[in-house]
């Protein structure tokens, strides 16, 4: 039994590591580089919104892959392949300065990181739940925070190192092959942590589901305009310029317990209302984010967000599971898909209204308002789970 429960301790470490990879570094690093690469290259808020929405668009796209309900090849085989891709499109990003090529690795990794997310994500949490370890999923999602925070901590030190940004990128892609092995070894086959029998019937979305996936999409909208330009917003801010890379570390070690607290949270309140609450919690931090210019307010804005935003998704994720627990790839696809069209539509939108008002407070105020209406659409529990129509 000690040996069971070790195995599960591991493959959720897994995991952990698994999306450090693919989306703390691959897909964030982008963040705290970003306004170095508008400096070396003259990159443009519209083009910089591009090249983020590029990437969110692959994660859409790979989403989509996703909700297939017959796909060739094993989910192990998919998703440790793209962890490779993942790798390798980071460290590409620091070997060019052809936009068009920015925007196809973006792109690529997109894909690539929603594969990660999708196939791992099902295997993972699928073999938890078959050992009655589902709590180890808060292991398993600390590992967006755990990426940022490693990622952020290389940035800084590079950048003491007077490296520019394409060595940032070439040092991000290193970091993420020396943890890819470790993966490989500590998610095994499928046939060494069991399997689950694939569903007959077709998934079908009750009125709560639907709610789900669409406030999903919000969440999508509302937080990646934050954590797009965050960095960007701190270096325009003459007093707290000194910030820049250290206000993503500070989004990143936020994020790395907030699963686990927001989990706790839920197993008294139910999963809805905690993602509520964390919702109304991540609406302060992206208002506060362009209304305040010290750093204490700044600091707790990255607070906010780092410490709802994973919150959110886990508790968004296991919701959706639970609701329809014979179709798991496919609802964590769904649900990948409507997160990634609203962070599309976000950075695109921010970019925009940045070009108007030359700034990104009306595009942020947005950007809250939408996150409550998020929260508020799965402020109900639904009336009964399995219930075409609750």
């Amino acid at each position: 039994m000690r040996q069971q429960s070790d195995r599960m301790a591991l493959l959720a470490f897994g995991g952990l590591l698994s999306l450090a990879v693919c989306i703390g570094v691959s897909r964030f690093v982008y963040t705290p580089i970003l306004p170095f690469m508008e400096t070396g290259l003259g990159i443009s808020k519209p083009d910089a919104g591009l090249l983020a929405s590029a990437n969110y668009l692959g994660y859409l796209l790979g989403a989509l892959f996703g909700t297939r309900r017959n796909l060739a090849g094993s989910p192990r085989r998919w998703f440790l392949t793209s962890l490779v891709t993942c790798a390798f499109t980071t460290l590409a990003m620091g070997l060019t300065t052809n936009f068009e090529i920015f925007l196809g690795l973006r792109l690529i990794g997109g894909i690539t990181s929603a594969f990660v997310m999708v196939f791992g994500s099902t295997l993972i949490l699928s073999r938890l739940a078959l050992n009655n370890r589902s709590g180890l999923a808060a292991l398993h999602f600390a590992g967006v925070g755990t990426g940022i925070a490693l990622s952020s901590v290389l940035i800084i030190t590079v950048e003491r190192l007077a490296v520019d940004w394409q060595g940032m990128w070439i040092a991000s892609g290193i970091l993420s092959f020396l943890i890819v092995p470790f993966i490989f070894y500590l998610v095994p086959p499928v046939s060494e942590v069991g399997t689950q029998a694939a569903a007959t019937e077709p998934l079908r979305y009750s009125r709560s589901l639907k709610a789900l996936i669409l406030s999903y999409f919000l969440l999508g909208f509302g937080y990646i305009i934050t954590a797009t330009f965050l960095s960007t917003l701190v270096r325009q801010l003459p007093d707290v310029q000194w910030m820049q890379s250290y206000i993503w570390l500070i989004v990143g070690l936020a994020a790395m317990p907030s699963v686990a607290f927001w989990s706790w949270v839920s197993r008294r309140v139910g999963n809805r209302r905690s993602y509520s609450f964390a919702g109304f919690a991540m609406a302060m931090g992206v208002t506060a984010s362009v209304l305040g210019d010290g750093p204490i307010v700044l600091s707790l804005a990255a607070i906010l967000l780092g410490g709802t935003f994973m919150g959110m998704t886990a508790l968004g994720l296991v919701e959706a599971r639970n609701m329809v627990p014979d179709h798991a790839r496919q609802i964590l696809a769904v649900m990948t898909l409507a997160v990634g069209i609203g962070q599309i539509v976000g950075p695109i939108f921010a970019g925009f209204v940045h070009g108007v008002f030359g700034n990104f407070v009306m595009a942020s105020l947005m950007a809250a308002t939408g996150i409550i209406i998020a929260s508020l659409m799965v402020w109900r529990k639904p009336a009964l789970v399995g219930d075409p129509h609750p």
